[in-house]
């Protein structure tokens, strides 16, 4: 009865090259990929394993054609800009952005501090490249470009495969359409296809067009059935969450994990059994709820009723505390989430400018608000464009959030030194630890490497060893540490695993 689970974030970054008419999306990823992977590998060419990955299974239960699947969902197929950086994260070029695939971790609190380290990895990288160029990259953590383009922040979770999908469906669909109201990001512009010039809660709402499915770039489906669960697949799945929108406030981002985590502990659990709160049409009600500031719009269930989706959010925060009474002892991580979603509905129902500083689109519409009114400003004026583009840029010349962050604005939840510590350590609670700590010892003697195994180079004369990383909390630096501190080299580490 905790958020405690296996979990990471996937995170797409808008790039360009402001001044250079022939720059390209694409070219400029692999030129940030390949910057930062020169600086921390120089001369080593440490690949990804794809040996193990099965992107086209479906959690229906079946396997898409490989032959008919869209060249996007292809993503076992060998890319040359893919690194794995020593604090066991993945960092490559996806559909011509870069991407960054923090490490697994356990808990929404290091979620945050990896996602973190994240950014300043991207930003650093960015800076390595422009130097090659002789102009500026700039990066954005943000989810559109408002030219019909979205790029994805995704979410993974490790789900109890006993749990049904259908059951994952029916209660996550509601639950996702709904959280956007503190998970947003917030845009100026509504609708694929054209650019409304007016304000809405969330980055991705208008670009999903089907209610499941296997796609992430195409017919993006609320709830997606990737079935690759990167561990035991008779034990877990991975839950591959293509919904969420792309945070710079740490309490949205901590929210947005362990609000989720907090739900399918109910589900595996059994407490959320005669679910009632189906809605009528979630695609549509998606869009309701990102176009409506007020939050008072009523989203039609299947049953005849209606609900807001402050109310529905108000229901699952009831059911998750009744869930989490019934455990004697309550973790600090899982107290702190709760804090937190039950911070932010009850400013949700009031005055909901004084959660601007911890909510990504209140924030951004405050600020927008300001500008606007003190200016004269049309919603069209490209001054609010700029704006709604600076809050996501990395530079900390630039960047509204972290200036936000500096001013204390924007409240952080990190320390400091713990995101400068995950820039380069992975986290010691999962099997990330094993991967980044021997990518951080060994880096001459390691091949490759994956979320599933570390594959070790121990000379000419031996095959390459492949080390199964199956378990997720197999690893981690309480079992391992002592291996890593009495081996010398990669042989040493393989013998003592053995013997172990």
């Amino acid at each position: 009865m905790s958020v405690k689970r296996v979990m990471g974030l996937e995170s797409e970054y808008g790039i360009s090259q402001p001044g250079v008419a022939e720059a390209d999306p694409a070219f400029l990823s692999s030129l940030v990929v390949h910057s930062y992977a020169n600086q921390i590998y120089p001369n080593l060419k440490i690949r990804w394993d794809y040996d193990l990955e099965t992107p086209l299974r479906d959690a229906r239960g079946f396997e898409a054609s490989r032959a008919d699947a869209d060249p996007s969902l292809l993503t076992d197929e060998v890319s040359v800009v893919n690194i794995i950086l020593t604090n066991g994260a993945r960092f490559y070029v996806d559909h011509a952005h870069p991407e960054y695939s923090s490490p697994e971790v356990l808990t929404p609190q290091e979620a945050v501090i990896w996602d973190k380290a994240g950014e300043r990895i991207i930003q650093q990288a960015a800076l390595l490249a422009s130097r090659s160029t002789g102009s500026e990259i700039f990066i954005h953590k943000n989810n559109t470009d408002n030219k019909d383009v979205s790029y994805g922040t995704h979410e993974n979770y490790l789900v109890d495969r006993k749990l049904p999908f259908a059951k994952l469906v029916e209660v996550l669909t509601p639950f996702f359409v709904t959280r956007q109201i503190f998970t947003g990001a917030g845009r100026l512009g509504v609708g694929v296809g054209e650019i409304e010039h007016r304000f809405q809660i969330s980055q991705r709402a208008d670009f999903f067009e089907t209610l499941v499915g296997l796609e992430t770039t195409m017919k993006r489906p609320i709830i997606n059935t990737r079935d690759e669960p990167h561990a035991d697949p008779n034990l877990h799945r991975r839950l591959h969450v293509i919904i969420g929108d792309a945070n710079l406030s740490e309490v949205a981002t901590l929210l947005k994990l362990g609000t989720t985590s907090l739900i399918l502990g109910m589900l595996e659990d059994g407490f959320i059994e005669d679910f009632e709160l189906n809605l009528k049409d979630p695609l549509t009600s998606l869009k309701i709820v990102s176009q409506d500031l007020t939050l008072t719009s009523k989203l039609p269930l299947k049953s005849g009723k209606e609900i807001t989706a402050l109310e529905m959010q108000e229901y699952f925060f009831t059911k998750a505390v009744a869930w989490v009474n019934k455990n004697e002892s309550l973790d600090p991580e899982t107290q702190e989430v709760l804090y937190w979603w039950e911070f932010v509905l009850k400013g949700l129902s009031g005055d909901i400018y004084k959660l601007s500083n911890c909510i990504d689109w209140i924030a951004k519409l405050k600020l927008m608000n300001e500008v606007k009114a003190r200016d004269n400003l049309a919603w069209s004026d490209p001054i609010l464009q700029m704006l709604d583009l600076q809050y996501a840029d990395l530079a900390p010349t630039r960047s509204i959030s972290q200036l936000l962050t500096r001013r204390g604005s924007l409240l952080r939840l990190t320390e400091e030194h713990a995101v400068e510590d995950a820039i380069k350590n992975p986290p010691s609670s999962t099997r990330a630890w094993f991967r980044g700590q021997a990518l951080l010892k060994f880096p001459n003697e390691i091949a490759g490497a994956s979320w599933d195994s570390v594959i070790f180079d121990v000379g000419a004369d031996r095959p390459l060893v492949r080390i199964p990383t199956l378990d997720p909390l197999k690893g981690t630096r309480v079992q391992v540490e002592e291996l890593f501190n009495s081996s010398s080299s990669a042989a040493d580490l393989i013998m003592q695993l053995g013997e172990n």
